[in-house]
C-alpha cells in the first residue's frame, strides 16, 4: 500500500475486481506478476494483484521463440539471446513438473521454448514429488501448489511440497533484477524517466517522463511497490532486455537455481518463464546477503520524486509480512497465469527461516497468513534434521559463471562489469555442509547435520484436494492486474 502525504501527488491504486469466493482485498498498488496455485480445501478464486511487472517492450511481440529480443527499451531491436537448449528430463524428474502448468498466458502464445534441463539428481537432494517434512508433526495445510521452508543459516530444508516443480515466478523474479542492478549500477547514478516507463502495464512506482531518479530510488520503487516502470527504466540503464535477462540468468545459474529462467526483467509472463519454490528460497537468501537490497526490503516507506512539476510523494512497502517481528525481507507477485507467489524470511530466537510459496490463492486464507503458519511451524521444529538442503552459491549443476578470459562475458555491456560473479559479499560465502547421500554442499557452515533423518509423507490426499482446488480456481478466474 502506498502511503501518501496530503497535498502531494496522489498515485492511483489500481485494484483488480474481486472474484466470487475470494476473501479479502489483495495488496494495494499497481499489479505485479505472481505465481499461481490452489490446494487449500474450500473454494478458490482468482486473487487480487499481488505485485508484479508488466513490460510491453519485453513481452508478447517483444519476445521471440529464438530468444528474447529487445524491441522497445533502446528504441531499436537488439540482439537476440540464444534459446536455451532442449534437454530430456533426468531420472530425478517428477511427472508433470518440468514446465509450468497450463493454460499458457497470452504472452506465451506462439513462442515455443524448450524446457530447462532437469538436474539428475535433483538440486539439494530433494527427491520429493509430493510432500516431505522433518519431525512427527506435519506442517499446517496451505493452499499452494508448491512450497518450501528452510533454515537460512544451515541450509536445512525442513518441509517441502513439490519443491522443484516449475511455475511462473511473476514479480518474485525482480529479486534477480535487483541483484544485477546492485552489482552493476552506482546507487547515485541518475536516470531520466520516459513515456514508455510511465505507460508500462501493471504496477508502477510512479515514474513520469522527464523525472529524474537515482538508481537507489528506482530500486526502492522496484522492490517496495513492485514497480514495472522502475524495472523498465533500470533495464534500459543496464543495456536493454537481452543483456539484462542474460545477466539475471547467470545469477540464477550461479546460485544453483536450475529451475529458473526469467522471460522478462519485471516478472511478467513470457515464453519459457519458470522458477520453483526451491529456487525462490535460494534467490531471496542471496538477495539478503546484499546489504543494500536487504535494507530496502525492510523499509516501510520512502519519499519518491515527482515529475513535470508534480510534487513527490511517499512510496510504501507492499509486503504484508512487513511488521512481523524479526522480518528480514520478502517479495510477492501475481499474474493471471501464475496466480499468487511469495517468498519471505523471518528471524526468531537466533534462527532465520525462509518460506517460499508458488501458485497459490489468497482465499480462503491470505498468502501472507499461509506463509506465517509455515514459519511458525518451522520455528517449532528441532534442529539437526532435514529432508534436503539449500545449496551454496556455485555448488549447483552448471552454476559456474562464464570465464571472461575464455570468452566474452555475458555480464558485460553498458554498466555491467565483466569478471566472475561477485554476488556474495566478501566473507559471506559459508562453508558447505552436505546432504547425506548427495554430497551437495549447503548454505550454512554446519550443514543439516550428520545422519539427517527425514520423515517423508506422501501427500496423496493433499494432492487430490489441491487438484480440486485448482480446478475450482480456474473455473472462477477473472482478469486480474499483474504485479
Amino acid at each position: 500500500m502506498r502511503v501518501l502525504i496530503p497535498g502531494l501527488l496522489v498515485v492511483p491504486l489500481l485494484l483488480g475486481a474481486a472474484a466470487p469466493g475470494h476473501a479479502g482485498p489483495g495488496p494495494a498498488g499497481p499489479a505485479v506478476p505472481a505465481l499461481a496455485g490452489a490446494l487449500i480445501p474450500g473454494p478458490t478464486a482468482a486473487g487480487p494483484a499481488d505485485a508484479g511487472l508488466t513490460d510491453a517492450g519485453l513481452t508478447g511481440a517483444g519476445l521471440t521463440a529464438a530468444g528474447l529480443t529487445d524491441a522497445g527499451l533502446a528504441g531499436a531491436p537488439g540482439a537476440a539471446v540464444p534459446a536455451f537448449p532442449a534437454a530430456p528430463a533426468g531420472a530425478g524428474a517428477c511427472p508433470g513438473q518440468a514446465v509450468p502448468p497450463g493454460p499458457p498466458a497470452k504472452e506465451e502464445a506462439g513462442a515455443a521454448v524448450a524446457p530447462l534441463p532437469v538436474p539428475d539428481p535433483p538440486v539439494g537432494g530433494l527427491t520429493v514429488c509430493a510432500e516431505a517434512h522433518v519431525g512427527p508433526v506435519p506442517p499446517p495445510p496451505v493452499g499452494v501448489a508448491s512450497y518450501l521452508v528452510a533454515d537460512l543459516d544451515t541450509g536445512a530444508v525442513l518441509a517441502a511440497r513439490a519443491p522443484h516443480a516449475r511455475h511462473r515466478p511473476a514479480s518474485t523474479i525482480k529479486l534477480l533484477l535487483a541483484m544485477v542492478v546492485d552489482r552493476a549500477l552506482p546507487p547515485e547514478q541518475v536516470v531520466t524517466g520516459t513515456v514508455e516507463d510511465a505507460n508500462i502495464e501493471g504496477s508502477r512506482a510512479g515514474i513520469g517522463p522527464g523525472g529524474r531518479y537515482t538508481v537507489d530510488q528506482l530500486l526502492h520503487g522496484l522492490l517496495l511497490a513492485s514497480g514495472n516502470d522502475a524495472a523498465h527504466a533500470l533495464t534500459r540503464e543496464l543495456g536493454g532486455g537481452p543483456t539484462t535477462l542474460a545477466a539475471m540468468q547467470d545469477v540464477a545459474r550461479h546460485l544453483g537455481a536450475a529451475d529458473t529462467r526469467p522471460a522478462t526483467p519485471s516478472g511478467l509472463d513470457g515464453p519459457g518463464a519458470s522458477s520453483s519454490a526451491y529456487d525462490l528460497a535460494l534467490i531471496l537468501h542471496a538477495a539478503l546477503e546484499r546489504p543494500r537490497i536487504a535494507a530496502i526490503l525492510r523499509t516501510p516507506a520512502v519519499p519518491f520524486p515527482g515529475f513535470a512539476g508534480r510534487p513527490g510523494f511517499v512510496l510504501g512497502n507492499d509486503d504484508r509480512l512487513l511488521g512481523t517481528p524479526g522480518f528480514l525481507g520478502g517479495k510477492n507477485g501475481f499474474t493471471d497465469a501464475a496466480r499468487h507467489t511469495f517468498v519471505g524470511a523471518v528471524e526468531r530466537g537466533g534462527r532465520r527461516l525462509v518460506v517460499a510459496l508458488v501458485r497459490g490463492e489468497s482465499r480462503p486464507v491470505r498468502m501472507v497468513d499461509q506463509a506465517r503458519a509455515l514459519l511458525d511451524w518451522g520455528f517449532g521444529t528441532p534442529g539437526g534434521t532435514a529432508v534436503g538442503t539449500l545449496v551454496a552459491p556455485g555448488a549447483g549443476p552448471g552454476s559456474a559463471l562464464p570465464d571472461p578470459a575464455a570468452a566474452p562475458d555475458r555480464l558485460s555491456g553498458p554498466g555491467l562489469p565483466a569478471g566472475p560473479d561477485p554476488l556474495a559479499p566478501p566473507g559471506s560465502g559459508a562453508a558447505a555442509g552436505a546432504v547425506p547421500g548427495t554430497g551437495a554442499p549447503g548454505i550454512g557452515a554446519d550443514g543439516p547435520g550428520p545422519g539427517v533423518p527425514a520423515a517423508v509423507v506422501v501427500g496423496g490426499v493433499a494432492a487430490a484436494v489441491g487438484l480440486a482446488g485448482l480446478l475450482a480456481g480456474l473455473l472462477t478466474v477473472v482478469h486480474r492486474r499483474r504485479r
